[in-house]
């Protein structure tokens, strides 16, 4: 990658969803399909159990583009998707990728 991609790559927005979901088998899988089948790249992923274990943490860092709102919309229809919030300026789980 040349110095010049390397700075259009660093221009780019990013955000961060971060994804309350219910922790079973095949819940993370349900959130990031729906990506992979709208061909929106996930650019970093970390997930959690959170509190007791019944549910799990997901935070994606994605480009913010037009078509975030409409995932989000998507996600909030999973039936595991339980609470979706959105960063616009990063989140620190994610520090030294967005540096």
């Amino acid at each position: 990658m040349n110095a010049m991609n390397r700075q259009e790559e660093n221009d780019l927005k990013r955000t961060v969803l971060e994804i309350d979901i219910t922790n079973h088998p095949g819940a993370m899988s349900h959130v990031v399909g729906l990506f992979s089948r709208r061909a929106f790249n996930i650019e970093g992923i970390h997930c959690v159990p959170v509190g007791d274990r019944t549910n799990s943490r997901i935070w994606l860092l994605l480009q913010a583009d037009a078509r975030v709102p409409q995932m989000i919309k998507q996600l909030d229809k999973l039936e595991d998707v339980i609470m979706i919030r959105q960063h616009e300026n990063g989140h620190p789980v994610f520090g030294e990728l967005l540096a």
